[in-house]
């Protein structure tokens, strides 16, 4: 092949979630919608516990942390998604691509050892409760989550290929992002399946059960949506496979702050009281606007 045949591509094509033109407005409309609320739902999960002396405790603060690392996640995926839903030319330059894939790993991977650690917190709660507090506190739980962060390409340093391929470098970062925090969540769930047995009482079990339920869901939606794309060879990616996509990628980041909040009463409270705060707040203001305006 000659050089003047070979094309330099500085560029990518986003095909998106459908190619029809007619698709675009409604697709936009609908991830703008699901883009905010998951931006407002986790931004306050954040500010209820920050500013609640009683929610300051290990389970709350991953939660929190969690939340912020939702933030960012879908605002790494999403406003690019809304621009090229809208645009004629859907492309994203070669850095940009590289900025986005390494961010949405990065992010990620932090969602991933953030619900490892908050089974862990499970087990000590359930399994240990009595030490809880000092087991917990808030240095090993930011050690733990130091710890975790770190594992990143810790698990094996050794490619099986004569150069740095990235299908070899994923599978590295598969096993540690991925299955680590997941072997670790399983055998945490395990060990509080037998506490919760051990428990006499039918109340107790359902107490213990109801604590796990939200971070069980949760890790149900995020793991069972990766496993479903990526437990299967590119060659058969198909449409659904893009729709699986989204529900780690958008869904799950937009429903974590319903799921979290939704059988937690500490948590309700907390969200309570931020939107009157913020509520009297905004009042105040509009009252001043109005006297501003009455009194030149």
């Amino acid at each position: 092949i000659g050089m003047s045949n070979l094309t330099r591509h500085s560029e990518f094509n986003l095909l998106g979630l459908s190619s029809r033109p007619e698709d675009q407005n409604p697709l936009f409309v609908l991830f703008l919608i699901m883009y905010l609320v998951s931006l407002m739902g986790n931004l306050l999960i954040v500010l209820a516990i920050r500013s609640n002396p009683q929610l300051q405790n290990p389970m709350y603060f991953f939660l929190s942390v969690l939340s912020f690392a939702d933030i960012c996640y879908t605002t790494v995926i999403v406003p690019k998604m809304l621009v090229n839903f809208v645009s004629e030319t859907k492309t994203i330059s070669y850095n940009e691509c590289l900025a986005q894939m390494y961010f949405f790993l990065a992010f990620g991977n932090m969602d991933s050892y953030l619900l490892a650690a908050m089974a862990i917190d499970h087990y000590v709660a359930i399994c240990n409760p009595f030490h809880y507090v000092t087991v917990m506190n808030h240095r090993r739980c930011v050690l733990l989550l130091a710890a975790f962060t770190s594992l990143t390409f810790c698990a094996s340093n050794v490619i099986h290929h004569f150069f740095c391929d990235v299908n070899p470098i994923l599978k590295l970062d598969w096993l540690a992002s991925v299955m680590a925090p997941l072997g670790c969540i399983i055998i945490s769930y395990l060990r509080i399946l037998i506490a919760i047995l051990k428990i006499p009482s039918a109340a107790g079990k359902c107490k213990a059960f109801s604590t796990c339920s939200s971070h069980l869901t949760v890790v149900t939606l995020f793991y069972g949506s990766i496993s479903y794309v990526y437990f299967q060879p590119l060659s058969s990616y198909t449409v659904k496979d893009r729709i699986a996509t989204v529900i780690y990628t958008v869904l799950t980041s937009m429903l974590n702050p319903f799921i979290f909040s939704l059988r937690n009463k500490d948590l309700k409270r907390g969200l309570e009281k931020l939107i009157s705060r913020i509520k009297s707040h905004m009042d105040r203001l509009s009252m001043a606007k109005a006297k501003k305006i009455c009194w030149p």
